[in-house]
């Protein structure tokens, strides 16, 4: 093909993500070659090109020509399901691929299969990335936050591309580059837990106040509208106050309360707590809401449960509290306590993103990370910048729970936040998120815990040692021996 018609980039994969990221970029002036085995998807992109722009974008059918439609060093962008078809489309297009050009998954994809991906193409001198793209449907189209992580010179052969397509914040777009091997895989993956907490916080945000407060559907779309204006300001905060103003079309009422309390998931949560307990790393909150939604999905069973509880005399406490709440405060007491307990959710996502950097020596920068995430993607939300400012101002923070300005938030909330979860308790309401976010913040607060009978216990069963607070060392006790010493000399 003559030079002066190849494409600047190419992207495979065209379902609906792939096409908006496909038309994003083509919007932005960077031709485009595009790609899907299905060809039926490549004339559909070919239309929405035409009638969006008309931009530059040219369909292809194989992956020959495809890949030779692309001026050299070729960057290729795959959007595919994660797993074996990124493996699939890899191996068609790398047949026609020459080394120097790059690869860049853009999919939830396990970071190890990134690590592994890397090393097999490199065998061809092929340069790869992946990169964790967030906005969903709409941020791929408009502008996502983007975390490509993998080769730093595959990075900046596609950087002016990347910078021109990401979501554009006050202080520059939304991408960094994050760095080596899987790195912006993980710390996408992580980006996904803290969106699990923060959604889990949400709704039990909002079943306090409906079932405890007795607010309306209106009444919660004005209050959440309202907190997006303040501090809690939020992509989720607004979709929520959205969602209770949206008439059902089918039946009268508000389309939210028709939909089944059975929540879905795509794994990303579940990789997050399991990388979580692999470093030793407490992530309660995101544990918390990964739980409920296994819970969510054994509604037969809660059916049942209800039923059956019911009946062996179990009364429902939500009345009796309700009647004595002051709304007003209760409003006020759950934007307090939502806020405490997403600041939690966010210092364990960091924290984890920390020690896998620390074991990977991927030197992560944690201020970069928070303000890439301030715009484009689902957990976008104004307190972020106070995030990315925490870490600047240390970059060594142990825990966003004691950034001065944090850890002053925290105590001025945590009245409010005891006064909601105690008044969830007693009425019967599930509230594990902000349990656990209360929890892990008095746990993490104090400067004794009782785990020094928990090591006593382990050292009677299994002679694990102790170490002692007044002397260093490793120590064991006979426990059992003395205790029964002790024992019989009390009755002698």
């Amino acid at each position: 093909m003559d030079a002066s018609t190849l494409s600047r980039i190419g992207l495979a994969g065209l379902a609906v993500m792939g096409q908006n990221l496909a038309l994003n970029i083509a919007e932005k002036g960077f031709p485009i070659s595009v790609y899907n085995r299905t060809t039926s998807k490549v004339d559909e992109t070919l239309i929405r090109a035409q009638s969006e722009g008309p931009f530059s974008l040219t369909g292809h059918y194989s992956p020959r020509d495809f890949v030779l439609s692309i001026q050299r060093p070729r960057s290729i962008i795959i959007l595919v399901k994660a797993g074996n078809p990124v493996d699939q489309t890899i191996s068609a297009l790398t047949e026609f691929m020459e080394p120097g050009d790059t690869i860049i998954d853009g999919g939830n994809e396990w970071y190890q299969n990134t690590e592994r991906r890397i090393q097999q193409v490199a065998d061809k001198g092929i340069l790869y990335l992946g990169m964790g793209v967030s906005g969903g449907e709409e941020g791929a189209r408009h502008g996502p936050s983007l975390m490509p992580g993998g080769s730093f010179e595959a990075y900046k052969n596609i950087e002016s591309v990347l910078k021109s397509v990401a979501a554009q914040v006050d202080d520059g777009p939304c991408v960094t580059y994050i760095g080596e091997g899987g790195s912006g895989n993980f710390v996408k993956m992580v980006h996904n837990g803290i969106e699990y907490g923060d959604m889990q916080l949400i709704s039990e945000a909002y079943d306090v106040l409906k079932n405890v407060g007795g607010l309306s559907n209106s009444e919660l779309a004005e209050i959440f509208g309202e907190w997006n204006r303040g501090e809690l300001e939020s992509f989720l905060i607004e979709i929520t106050s959205d969602i209770f103003k949206v008439k059902d079309n089918l039946v009268d009422g508000d389309l939210v309360d028709k939909i089944l309390d059975k929540t879905g998931m795509k794994g990303t949560g579940k990789w997050t707590v399991q990388q979580a307990a692999e470093l030793s790393v407490a992530a309660p909150t995101i544990a918390a809401s990964l739980d409920c939604r296994y819970l969510s999905g054994l509604k037969e069973e809660r059916e049942s449960a209800a039923e059956i509880l019911k009946e062996a005399g179990l009364e429902e406490e939500v009345g009796s509290v309700k009647s004595g709440v002051d709304k007003k405060r209760l409003i006020d007491d759950v934007r307090k306590a939502l806020y405490a307990s997403k600041i939690c959710s966010y210092a364990q996502g960091m924290n984890l993103l920390r020690a896998k950097s620390v074991e990977k020596g991927w030197d992560l920068d944690f201020g970069e990370l928070a303000r890439i995430w301030k715009g484009g993607c689902i957990i976008r939300a104004v307190f972020l910048d106070r995030i990315k400012k925490a870490y600047q101002r240390n970059p060594n923070l142990a825990s966003l729970v004691v950034d001065p300005e944090f850890a002053r938030e925290m105590v001025q909330r945590q009245a409010a936040w005891r006064r909601v979860v105690g008044l969830a308790i007693s009425a019967g309401i599930s509230t594990p998120g902000m349990c656990a976010s209360l929890a892990y913040f008095d746990t993490y607060r104090r400067a004794r815990l009782p785990a020094n009978l928990v090591q006593a216990q382990r050292d009677l069963f299994g002679a694990h040692t102790y170490e002692r607070t007044d002397r260093p060392g490793a120590f064991h006790t006979e426990w059992t021996k003395l205790a029964r010493k002790s024992s019989a000399g009390a009755f002698s």
